[in-house]
């Protein structure tokens, strides 16, 4: 009997225990149904948003994000025993940060489940704060080409193996074992200071490894060159050209022979076999290239032979050029290596801060007027790199630097029907024209160039003892160092449709160095 007694005791405990844990739970959830705000102890990546509207956290959220995004991240890399740098703007790599969704999840916190499951979080909160990261997104395709453009002024930089055509032969250049930065690593970085939204400029140790090139790899390699000739056509409704395609083919036992039996060499030159296609534009009863789709000129000094004879060089390769619908345009792959073979003369260029003579100097004139060409015929830019210095024949921001195995131009056609490019050095002008078909909806493009930052120039002195004491000389011009921000303004009728943000370039200081003589006057003597 006393056990039945004790029985029934304990179960009336239970009872009375899940009716007031039921009470309490109705009480609880009728206080905090009229609560219209975020629970305390929620942080969004850190930010604390607890008794927040959904619109004060929004606001507050966007104030944060926007300083985070108008901020840079400096990037630290030592070589040798001098210490280089380079900044990332995080507008340029269109850092976006999605608010709204993550405000959401936080505000819903306590709301979304049964009475039981909200007041379990509610009350957990109490015990064990919840932080809910933003989800960030960014260009991947413009972080790719900052961190290519880092590599590319690595010293002692791995050089891949590559390969262009020049006349009828295939040249294939073999790459060389080189520093280059360890990419996954470095977004990794990237997206952990976007993350951190309590600090708003950082900076990241730039990850570096030293690599192998790849392999000369002939059959990827014939895959790209090889074509089948093919005629010139067009057709009616809608109107499309499709021009000829000369057939190109090499042996492939032949240069995996070559390549095995000479390891040692870094160059190797293969013959083409070309086949004609039947029918070419030329042929075609229709004008291909009627409009002028977009130009552009800079000027040269003519009296610098060498420097002109690089600039005719490297138009000429590039002269005549078509290409069809979606085709990539590269201008180290149509140019070719700049080598004494190729016929390239030493002139101007900018090597580790200094301007010295070069083999092929001045070819970065004919890419840089390019680009600008091409940007205002609105094609579509893959891939471009601005100079380490201000150059003469072009603004900040409008500058395009190559270089064989690291730094390219490329671009495509992504216009509906084939272009033709031109390109003229003559008279003091070196001047590219783009002609094609015009769009149904033909727009316009602008550049405009913002000033960031500026540095201003040092004045160096450096003792001649083949001058007169109290002689001075410039021995090179000084040029202040600078950041801007290219903009790429599209308009229709005259009218704005887009404004985009496609690079922010840095032009580093070139300090004046002016030569100071040291030779004394000879003392006269009776």
């Amino acid at each position: 009997m006393k056990k039945a007694n004790r029985r029934k005791t304990i179960v009336l405990i239970i009872i009375s225990i899940i009716i007031l844990i039921f009470l309490f739970s109705i009480i609880f959830a009728i206080i905090n149904i009229g609560n219209s705000k975020i629970l305390n102890g929620i942080t969004i990546s850190g930010i604390d948003v607890s008794g927040m509207t959904k619109d004060e956290a929004i606001k507050q959220l966007t104030e944060i994000t926007q300083n985070k995004i108008s901020s840079t991240i400096s990037v630290n890399y030592n070589e040798e025993e001098s210490t280089q740098d380079t900044t990332i703007d995080l507008a340029t790599i269109e850092t976006e940060y999605d608010i709204n969704s993550a405000v959401n999840e936080a505000y819903n916190i306590g709301r979304t489940g049964n009475i039981f499951q909200n007041n379990y979080e509610i009350l957990n909160l109490l015990i064990n704060n919840k932080n809910i990261e933003i989800n960030i997104s960014i260009n991947e395709d413009k972080l790719s080409n900052i961190i290519k453009n880092i590599s590319s002024n690595l010293q002692d930089k791995l050089t891949n193996s590559s390969y262009y055509i020049e006349d009828e032969n295939l040249i294939i250049t073999r790459g060389e074992a080189g520093n280059t930065i360890k990419e996954d690593e470095f977004k990794e970085e990237i997206y952990d200071i976007l993350k951190n939204l309590n600090e708003v400029e950082e900076y990241i140790d730039l990850p570096i490894e030293y690599k192998e090139p790849d392999e000369i790899n002939i059959d990827e390699i014939h895959s790209e060159v090889y074509k089948e000739a093919q005629n010139a056509y067009y057709e009616q409704n809608p109107f499309k050209v499709y021009n000829e395609v000369q057939g190109v083919d090499f042996d492939i036992d032949y240069a995996k022979s070559l390549i095995q039996e000479n390891p040692e060499k870094k160059e190797y030159k293969i013959p083409l076999k070309y086949t004609d296609a039947e029918v070419t534009l030329e042929d075609l009863d229709v004008d291909i290239f009627p409009d002028l789709l977009g130009n552009y000129s800079t000027k040269y000094n003519e009296l610098d032979e060498d420097r002109t004879n690089n600039l005719k060089l490297a138009a000429s390769k590039i002269d005549g050029t078509i290409l069809s619908p979606g085709e990539e345009f590269s201008y180290n792959k149509i140019v070719g290596e700049r080598s004494i073979a190729a016929g390239y003369k030493e002139s101007k260029i900018y090597s580790q801060g200094k301007v010295i003579d070069g083999l092929g100097g001045g070819i970065c004139q004919i890419s840089s007027t390019l680009y600008n060409a091409v940007m205002f015929a609105n094609l579509e830019i893959t891939e471009r790199h601005n100079h380490q210095f201000i150059t003469s024949y072009s603004e900040p921001g409008r500058d395009a630097t190559v270089a064989y195995g690291s730094k390219d131009l490329k671009f495509v056609n992504n216009r509906t029907y084939p272009i033709k490019i031109n390109v003229i050095v003559e008279s003091g002008i070196a001047k590219v024209q783009i002609y094609g078909i015009k769009e149904e909806i033909e727009c316009t493009v602008e550049f405009e160039i913002e000033t960031v930052s500026t540095t201003d120039f040092d004045v160096i002195y450096e003792d001649n003892s083949s001058m007169q004491e109290g002689t001075e000389k410039v021995k090179q011009a000084g040029a202040n160092g600078i950041v801007v921000n290219s903009y790429k303004v599209t308009k229709q009728n005259g009218i704005v449709v887009s404004k985009e943000l496609i690079s922010q370039d840095t032009y580093k200081k070139l300090d004046k160095v002016i030569e100071r003589g040291t030779k004394k006057n000879p003392v006269n003597s009776f």
